[in-house]
């Protein structure tokens, strides 16, 4: 399932793409088929991100202005140049001009919401922080009084939303936490040196299309060593590198399955 950033990195680029332009949307597989017509040849005013939601906010439109969507496992966003071609396979949502289009196929959501159905979505939420308004004070809030893992907690997106496994991994190495202590046993300190880190670091993913999380001191060319090769691409510590030598201090990496995820951290680093 795509990570916050990329959600985040997909809304610029509808943004970018279509914004303030009136667009052509359809629905070649169907599902989608009474809204898209609701929309078609409507101005794209506006797109928003919350951790791994995406709205698409329309101009024209009564009621229901915003597409949510969430890809889930399987969703996938592919875009062309020029006019677009007749569909092939499942397309769920087309949005085109004369010069682009994007096929929006497999996601777990697509739907027409009304402003206050995506205020209810995004209030299920925990903070984001993607989002300049976004404080880690309600993720703290939950976070210092409870008995999970704080590795649990951090995929958790009532707790904490646009946060996956691979920035999970990497923010606790890079703040020397054990994933495994409860929730409860971290300061605040600790807590907002864990928010402060993420920002920036998932910033540069949006900026970048993908992750990086070393220091400067520990990347491939400081080090001397080869670059990572992972389909995942993007130079990590922990995340996917299990039985490798830690960078910083050469100890082997460990795996664990954890609350039905793959968990990735140094024994020694985060003792």
């Amino acid at each position: 399932m795509p990570e916050g950033h990329t959600i985040h990195r997909l809304a610029a680029e509808y943004h970018r793409v279509f914004g303030g332009q009136a667009v052509a949307v359809s629905s070649p597989q169907g599902p989608f088929a009474d809204a898209a017509a609701r929309l078609d040849g409507r101005v794209l005013a506006e797109t928003d991100a919350k951790g791994k939601h995406l709205f698409l906010g329309f101009d024209g439109v009564d009621s229901g202005r915003w597409v949510h969507i969430h890809l889930g496992l399987y969703g996938k966003v592919f875009w062309g140049h020029g006019p677009a071609p007749e569909p092939v396979g499942q397309v769920r949502m087309r949005i085109a001009t004369d010069d682009a289009y994007c096929d929006l196929r497999g996601p777990t959501k697509c739907l027409l919401v009304d402003a206050g159905e995506k205020q209810e979505v995004e209030a299920r939420l925990g903070p984001d922080p993607l989002r300049p308004q976004d404080t880690g004070d309600a993720a703290w809030k939950r976070i210092s009084g409870s008995r999970t893992t704080i590795a649990a907690l951090l995929m958790d997106q009532k707790v904490l939303c646009s946060v996956g496994n691979v920035y999970r991994a990497e923010v606790l190495f890079r703040q020397g936490v054990n994933p495994y202590r409860a929730g409860r046993s971290l300061d605040r300190a600790e807590w907002d040196a864990i928010w402060a880190d993420l920002r920036p670091l998932m910033r540069e993913g949006v900026r970048v299309g993908r992750i990086d999380t070393v220091r400067p001191e520990h990347t491939p060319e400081a080090m001397g060593r080869p670059p990572r090769q992972d389909d995942h691409g993007g130079e990590v510590y922990v995340y996917r590198r299990a039985g490798q030598s830690c960078l910083v201090c050469g100890t082997e990496v460990r795996t664990e399955e954890h609350a039905a995820r793959n968990l990735f951290w140094c024994p020694r680093c985060q003792a």
